[in-house]
C-alpha cells in the first residue's frame, strides 16, 4: 500500500471513518448491511477511493479507506451517507417507519499514521467478534 497520486499530488491519506444510525438503531441487519457494503464500493469506484477495509456492524459502520486530498474526506462520507440513506430507505421500508432520516449528521474520522495500518486494520477485521 504504497503512495497514490492524481495529476498533480502524490499522496497517502487514509483514514478511519465510523458513523451510526439515528439513534444508533441496530437496522444494519437482514440484508441492510449487505446492501450498505454495495453502495459503498459503489461510490469508492466512482471517487477513486480505496476501501482498504470495511465493517458494518447492527448499529455502526467502520471503513479504512484511502482518499485523493483534492477530493476531501468529508465529500466521500457525505456522499455515502446520502446515497445510502436514499437508497436503503426505498429498498428496505422498514427502515422510514423506525427512523426519520438514517444516519446521525455526525461521524467520527482520524488519520491513520499513528498506529501501524496493520493494528487499525485487524481492530476492524475483528469487530464482529467483540
Amino acid at each position: 500500500m504504497g503512495d497514490k497520486s492524481n495529476h498533480n499530488v502524490v499522496y497517502s491519506c487514509k483514514y478511519h471513518v465510523v458513523w451510526c444510525p439515528k439513534y444508533r438503531r441496530r437496522v444494519l441487519v437482514e440484508g441492510v448491511d449487505e446492501r450498505l457494503k454495495e453502495i459503498i464500493y459503489q461510490v469508492a469506484e466512482e471517487r477513486t477511493v480505496e476501501v482498504i477495509e470495511m465493517e458494518v456492524m447492527p448499529d455502526h459502520v467502520h471503513l479504512l479507506v484511502e482518499v485523493d486530498p483534492q477530493y476531501g474526506i468529508h465529500k466521500f462520507v457525505k456522499q455515502v451517507k446520502g446515497r445510502s440513506s436514499r437508497l436503503l430507505r426505498q429498498e428496505f421500508p422498514r427502515l422510514k417507519s423506525r427512523l426519520p432520516s438514517l444516519w446521525t449528521n455526525s461521524y467520527f474520522v482520524s488519520t491513520v499514521g499513528g498506529a501501524p495500518l496493520a493494528v487499525i486494520k485487524q481492530y476492524i477485521e475483528n469487530q464482529k467478534s467483540v
